[in-house]
């Protein structure tokens, strides 16, 4: 196959190259099948021998095989933990072996391989023979002692595979990189990778896809296998092929985490973008009112955590709510203060949208000794100028952040609205209160729905505005409602004067529509039923003057009576 203005001897243009099942290129062009050719002398000019050594005592499952995710999960740490200690390097004068879970050295520095990726390793020189070493370049050893790991005289069984170097040198930088590196190893006929026992078939399976571009296994458990064995030895397509085939199958709470604690490397984060981030989605729709599942959510993982409330669909009473639930789970999860407050520091703030919490809530934030005081200080100032910023500057914030993962500006769809609050002590005790509705959120209140606002407050005693889709005094027609409530219950009594107003147009100035006073008790409310004086088609139809650019912008004025 040819690739338009590819450069045939970079791998990175090759790998991106690939045929990716499913994709946008796939109706353009389809990588040959060279599945005859696998494991055929007639087509190979190299030689693999594959050492299969047998797996830790604690890395092996119970049952022979993992039949579940959580199984698989399991194995795969516990392996993570123990490749993490092997740096095996065996050199022989006739062949290359390659231990694929060592470090390497370039330039006398060691890179440690965190994440079980394949590393290209060769001998510097025959004369080498029997020293335990890995060499990449002429002035380069690191000297290994932990090569009792993997002791050569525990080897299993070896499998032995015609290989054609070009072939996976296209597929895979790692077979580019040890088939071209300019040494005279490079040359060799015959390559020796050693890996356990759990990956054998995971390798096979790989191997075979780098020819024929197909999987023959379907299972989630086998799929993560060749998935990780793809990443370990950087084949690009058959991540994104394992990726298709992992998304289409159907998804738990269990696959979505385990997705989403994958390998970061950034090939990995590349390939394997889509299964994660549906693997996000499919969180944030299952806890999208969290409230039915406190429990539940509370015993997720931090990476389902981010996941969930990162969402702007996420059905909560207010941002105010969000951080009590965030700030909860972090003391759960993370009881001491220093590990806390790193965890805030790098990821759990990001989640929270401090712009739209109560300024008495972000007061609490400056004090709370979860956070960091710079980090508090740097939320709040930020949240405090954004509620400063006129609406369409708000809007245009929020814009600039359409596509960003955590959006700091965006708001969500709170079952109680935000509002914005101005507060007055001299000559006398008075607020001023903005509540904007967009057009879609009063269209879903027809025809006999409500919206509330966030609490706000008033010589101590705290109050809330809610709108409503109801019938005029009448009963004849529908019309637009407003209401203002006090929060407290029970034998307190507060007298206020109000007024509400509307914005309107020509002039989209605010306009007085009604005043009065009124003593409140305990759970009690004022307000008009047909605020406007018109029905509500009137209300809501295209010309209605009341709507600015989409906005129904609301204002009430509060003051204590002498």
């Amino acid at each position: 196959m040819r690739v338009p203005d590819a450069d045939l001897f970079n791998p990175q243009s090759i790998m991106d190259s690939d045929f990716s099942p499913g994709g946008a290129s796939a109706s353009a062009s389809v990588d040959p099948d060279f599945g005859f050719a696998f494991d055929d002398s007639n087509f190979s000019d190299r030689t693999l021998r594959i050492e299969i050594m047998p797996d830790l005592p604690e890395t092996k499952s119970d049952g022979g095989g993992c039949c579940s995710i959580a199984d698989w999960a399991r194995n795969r740490k516990r392996r993570r933990e123990d490749f993490k200690k092997e740096n095996d390097f065996i050199g022989q004068s006739e062949e290359q072996i390659l231990n694929c879970n060592l470090p390497y050295t370039v330039d006398g520095v060691t890179y440690e391989n965190q994440d079980e990726e394949a590393m290209a390793m060769v001998e510097e020189s025959p004369s080498d023979i029997g020293l335990n070493s890995n060499q990449i370049g002429n002035d380069s050893i690191y000297n290994n002692d932990s090569s009792k790991n993997m002791d050569c005289s525990k080897v299993l069984r070896v499998k032995t595979i015609h290989i054609s170097s070009p072939i996976l040198a296209a597929k895979s930088p790692f077979f580019y990189k040890l088939f071209s590196n300019g040494m005279k190893e490079s040359e060799q006929r015959h390559v020796t990778l050693r890996i356990h026992a759990s990956e054998e078939t995971a390798l096979l399976d790989l191997l075979s896809f780098m020819y024929s571009n197909t999987l023959s296994t379907t299972t989630p458990t086998a799929l993560l296998d060749v998935l990780m064995a793809a990443d370990k030895f950087e084949v690009a397509s058959c991540m994104r092929y394992c990726s298709r085939l992992l998304r289409n199958l159907p998804m738990t709470c269990e696959s979505a985490l385990l997705y989403l604690d994958l390998p970061s490397s950034v090939l990995m984060a590349d390939a394997v973008q889509p299964l994660t981030d549906a693997a996000k989605q499919f969180l944030a729709v299952r806890y999208k009112d969290i409230t039915k599942f406190h429990e539940e959510v509370l015993n997720l993982p931090l990476t389902g955590i981010e996941a969930v409330f990162s969402s702007d669909d996420l059905q909560v009473a207010s941002e105010d709510a969000v951080y009590d639930f965030v700030l909860k789970w972090a003391r759960t999860h993370y009881p001491k203060l220093e590990e806390r407050r790193g965890i805030f520091a790098t990821r759990l703030s990001r989640v929270i949208r401090f712009p739209y919490m109560t300024c008495r809530k972000l007061k609490k934030v400056l004090t709370c000794i979860d956070f960091d005081p710079e980090l508090a200080s740097k939320v709040v100032l930020e949240a405090l100028f954004f509620k400063s910023e006129m609406p369409h500057r708000q809007r245009a914030l929020a814009a600039e952040e359409a596509n960003a993962t955590y959006r700091r500006f965006v708001e969500r769809a709170y079952k109680y609205r935000p509002v914005k609050v101005v507060e007055f002590e001299l000559p006398r005790q008075q607020c001023v209160v903005y509540l904007d509705l967009k057009r879609e959120e009063c269209t879903h209140l027809f025809p006999a729905g409500r919206v509330y606002s966030q609490a706000f407050h008033l010589g101590g005693q705290g109050f809330f505005l809610s709108a409503h889709c109801n019938m005029d005094q009448q009963s004849s027609f529908h019309c637009f409602g407003l209401f203002l409530g006090m929060q407290e219950r029970g034998s307190v009594t507060f007298a206020v004067d109000y007024e509400f107003a509307a914005r309107s147009k020509p002039t989209e100035d605010y306009v007085s529509k009604y005043k009065g006073n009124y003593t409140f008790t305990g759970g009690k409310a004022v307000g008009y039923r047909n605020l406007f004086g018109i029905p509500w088609t009137a209300f809501m139809s295209d010309d209605s003057i009341y709507f600015i650019n989409g906005i129904l912008h609301l204002r009430a004025e509060l003051t204590i009576r002498q």
